[in-house]
């Protein structure tokens, strides 16, 4: 692998070396074709079941964080127009004071 590979780039080629080792050592088992065939359905189950729990939490934890962007973007607008407001009070009061 060349240097600029990430670290999840490498992690994500182990665990495909991994599932093509498990799958060769699978098929080459002294077992009957019938059995090897059935393991391999419980393990695809078995993978798909991690795999849609995994994505579950991973689109629970985004959604978490577009909520907390969400609120932090509304505060920080409400204190922007605070902020304005109480300088249009400002310069409205100096302006009335300059007049007198």
């Amino acid at each position: 692998m060349s240097e600029g590979t990430s670290t999840s780039d490498k992690a994500l080629y182990f665990i495909i070396g991994g599932l093509i080792g498990a799958a060769t050592a699978l098929l080459l088992a002294p077992r009957s074709g019938e059995e090897t065939r059935k393991l391999i359905a419980a393990k695809a189950r078995e993978s798909a079941d991690v795999l849609a729990n995994r994505t579950r939490a991973a689109a629970d934890k985004t959604s978490t964080y577009i909520e907390r962007g969400k609120e932090l973007l509304h505060q920080q607008r409400d204190q922007l127009s605070a902020a304005v407001e109480a300088g249009k009070q400002a310069y409205n009061q100096e302006k009335d004071k300059a007049k007198i």
